[in-house]
């Protein structure tokens, strides 16, 4: 796989309450990626972008929603996110891997 496009994969991490409660009782990490990634390709560039080992990944598409603004109207874009398991003993820290890939 191209190195250029698996650093394009990985948009964002989700930080919420529930992929906070997933990371800690299943060792799952949650991103945004891209709308055309795949299952592979996620896995590739978690492990290449943070030096872990990624047991499965899984993958939603999240429809966006119809929203008012004013008198007209929008709807939001759709949002593929990616549910990715790390092997047993495995961790991923968001903070010291963002300080590193600054450096």
């Amino acid at each position: 796989m191209n190195q250029e496009r698996l650093m394009k994969v990985i948009l964002a991490p989700v930080v919420s309450e529930k992929s906070n409660m997933i990371a800690e009782k299943r060792n799952q990490m949650t991103f945004k990626v891209l709308p055309n990634a795949t299952k592979t390709e996620i896995k590739a560039a978690v492990e290449l972008l943070f030096s872990v080992q990624v047991a499965s990944v899984t993958t939603t598409t999240t429809k966006g929603k119809k929203k008012r603004f004013g008198s007209s109207f929008g709807k939001r874009s759709d949002v593929k996110k990616a549910y990715v398991s790390l092997v047993e003993g495995q961790q991923l820290d968001l903070e010291t891997a963002a300080a590193a890939s600054a450096e």
